[in-house]
């Protein structure tokens, strides 16, 4: 079972919420659960477990072509072929090259050369993490190289990590509607949208649940921070008919536990009631049981 969470906009909760489900699944169900965070630019679950264990870290590569000159005929097939720009040619000055930061290594532009001028050669992606945080299955967390652009690929390599024994995977998506998003929740089971009761909250929101119609994924919608804002949030959700799976209120004292990465340390009981009470819901909708 797949649990993306999601938002259209960074600072909803996503990543609250998506610990706290990690760590009352666990708790509520003992099931085997594991945390994936695909927010590859920047990783921030492992802060919320001090005393998780590094078990595995290994580099990722991408493939990229290289041409080489002396073989190329500069008759642009590859170039043609690529969907992404990636490959310049201009014949008249004899010039072929590859921009590494539009190649997303689908190997089009091997297949067009008739004339073996192309090769490949690896380069870093990022890294990808496994740690035990002494909850279910652990965390495994992608990191993407400071300057590369290539967070989807890192994405796909990230979500092919997850353990073959888990029973629930939650993915911890990237904030807003963009490729990353799309790769990350693209075969999930079910999507929590997390959102705030804001003006910026709702246009955001608006984006993503076209989104996922479109991608036609089952969801409902997290209200984080209740109480702060108008209600144009819960009118937007009754009038199209999506469920509100839970509303957690604004609290400055909890906000402060986030910013200091306790929010797993002494859980006021309101909270960990609305967790619980959130995952029976899953449970009924998923039948995680």
């Amino acid at each position: 079972m797949k649990i993306a969470v999601a938002s259209g906009k960074g600072g909803t909760g996503k990543t609250t919420v998506s610990i706290n489900l990690y760590f009352f699944i666990e708790k509520f169900f003992n099931k085997a659960v594991q945390l994936v965070d695909c927010d590859v630019e920047e990783p921030n679950d492992a802060l919320f477990f001090p005393g998780a264990e590094t078990k595995r870290e290994k580099e990722v590569f991408l493939s990229v072509p290289e041409i080489n000159p002396g073989k190329c005929t500069f008759c642009k097939k590859c170039s043609n072929w690529c969907e992404f720009n990636a490959i310049s040619i201009v014949k008249a000055l004899k010039f072929a090259g590859v921009n590494a930061d539009l190649c997303h290594s689908c190997g089009a532009c091997l297949e067009a050369c008739n004339f073996g001028a192309i090769s490949e050669q690896n380069q870093t992606l990022g890294q990808i993490k496994y740690l035990d945080t002494g909850i279910g299955l652990g965390l495994t967390e992608g990191r993407l190289k400071v300057g590369s652009s290539m967070q989807t690929s890192l994405i796909k390599k990230v979500k092919k990590e997850t353990n073959p024994n888990s029973e629930i995977v939650i993915f911890d998506a990237p904030p807003g509607t963009s490729c990353p998003v799309v790769e990350t929740v693209a075969d999930a089971d079910y999507v929590i949208l997390v959102t705030e009761p804001t003006p910026f909250g709702l246009h955001d929101l608006k984006i993503t649940v076209e989104l996922l119609l479109d991608l036609q994924i089952p969801f409902g919608v997290i209200i984080n921070k209740a109480g702060l804002g108008n209600r144009n949030v819960y009118e937007f959700l009754v009038h199209y008919n999506i469920d509100i799976l839970a509303e957690i209120p604004f609290d400055k004292s909890y906000a402060g536990k986030y910013a200091s990465g306790d929010i797993l340390e002494n859980i006021p009981d309101e909270i960990e009631e609305i967790y619980k009470e959130l995952i029976q819901k899953l449970e009924l909708k998923l039948a995680l049981r």
